[in-house]
């Protein structure tokens, strides 16, 4: 018996780590600092955002990350802004000059022969100046990005102290890049998969955190991106769901986040979201509208999925079928957020910009549009195709489930 003890203690003490690893009280100080006033919505370039940058190089050097970008923790470059005409949004883009942006880079560094990339984006749209925000007079708003992405920068804060401290996943690297200049076309993780600090030969896959703080209690739903990146991914991760969340695989590479940028480099991507709300790019997404809890299962997968794959030989890349990014095809907008999580026929609507054909019409949060004029939607490419068709001033018949009820209203692009 004398010689089972130590053996017995030291199996309950790995479970015991395992299982009190994620901390909620963490992911909440880390969203509410990021997300406060103080940092004045972290605008690309602007004082907020180099504030936030000085707080997390602050935090990776609390938990003994090694500095991996070309200025210790910093990797700074820049690049000209060009916006949208929002009095004639199909003319000339308007030239606001160079920004200067700034990633954030450092390593959990095993000595390993390959690398797993861990990314988000620290960037919001500050002050509302920079383009894309859906408040009807931005301007001088504090847009507080809490969801986006203070959540994919707090799991990534979390991530980082776990894998720096368990000696159990220690067969790869861990490099965390906090991406600037997202908001703006994906500027900095393109910047960094350009001058990359590392042999990009050596990266293994990489994991992308963009909105991870808005899982529906009831739904559990959490989007994976890039699954197709890899055979076999989704049965890997498939098993890597011990809290039997509801996954929504989407097997492309390519989307609206900086696993795009991993992807063209022949990358595999993992890219994690909970899904869109209709606080999305508004001063209304705040800390206290995060689910923490949720977050926390969304941190424990990863680390879950890490953990099987790190004695796994090398992900084998493979290129996905490429969606039309589509927002410069289009002539017309709809002025819906698509609910990204909904896998039903139809595309759900999350919510509704005021003033847009959509709201005009009177669709409401939480339809389902089934068809448009004589086509039948079932799901996002089938609403992009007729966007893509129609010219401002059309109109179209569009038949919306609504609860039990299935109506029509018509709308005018």
């Amino acid at each position: 018996m004398k010689k089972l003890i130590p053996v017995l203690l030291v199996i309950f003490s790995v479970q015991v780590v395992k299982a009190q690893m994620v901390s909620v009280e963490n992911l909440q100080t880390y969203v509410f600092k990021l997300a406060s006033d103080d940092f004045a919505g972290r605008g690309t370039g602007e004082k907020g955002e180099n504030k936030a940058a000085r707080y997390i190089a602050r935090e990776l050097k609390k938990l003994k990350l090694r500095p991996k970008g070309t200025k210790k923790y910093y990797q700074d470059f820049s690049f000209d802004l060009k916006l949208m005409n929002p009095e004639n949004p199909h003319g000339p883009m308007i030239d606001k000059g160079k920004v200067n942006g700034k990633n954030i880079v450092a390593m959990v560094d095993n000595a390993a022969q390959y690398t797993v990339v861990i990314g988000a984006h620290y960037d919001h749209l500050g002050l509302g100046e920079l383009g894309g925000s859906r408040e009807a007079n931005p301007q001088g708003k504090i847009h507080h990005g809490a969801d986006d992405n203070a959540s994919g920068v707090a799991a990534m804060l979390e991530l980082a102290r776990i894998l720096q401290t368990n000696n159990q996943i220690e067969w790869h690297n861990y490099l965390f890049i906090f991406f600037s200049g997202e908001e703006e076309g994906l500027q900095g993780s393109k910047y960094w998969t350009d001058n990359p600090t590392i042999d990009l030969q050596n990266v293994d896959y990489m994991i992308n955190m963009d909105m991870v703080g808005r899982m529906d209690s009831i739904t559990r739903n959490l989007v994976i991106h890039g699954v197709g990146t890899s055979p076999n991914l989704g049965s890997l991760l498939n098993i890597a769901n011990k809290n039997n969340l509801s996954l929504v695989f989407d097997s492309s590479g390519v989307g609206p986040s900086d696993f795009t940028s991993f992807y063209r480099k022949e990358i595999p991507v993992i890219g994690f979201f909970t899904g869109q709300h209709a606080d999305y790019h508004k001063a209304s997404d705040t800390p206290d509208k995060i689910n923490y809890q949720g977050e926390k299962e969304v941190v424990q997968f990863v680390l879950n999925m890490v953990n099987q794959l790190d004695t796994m030989p090398k992900l084998t890349f493979q290129k996905t079928v490429e969606k039309q990014s589509g927002r410069s095809h289009f002539k017309v907008t709809m002025g819906i957020m698509p609910d990204y999580t909904f896998s039903g026929n139809g595309i759900r609507v999350d919510g509704v910009s005021d003033g847009k054909p959509a709201a005009n019409a009177g669709v409401k949060a939480g339809d389902i549009i089934i068809r448009m004029g004589e086509m039948d939607i079932a799901n996002m490419g089938d609403y992009m195709k007729c966007l893509e068709s129609l010219e401002k001033g059309d109109k179209r018949m569009v038949q919306i489930q609504r609860g039990e009820e299935t109506i029509e209203v018509e709308v005018t692009f």
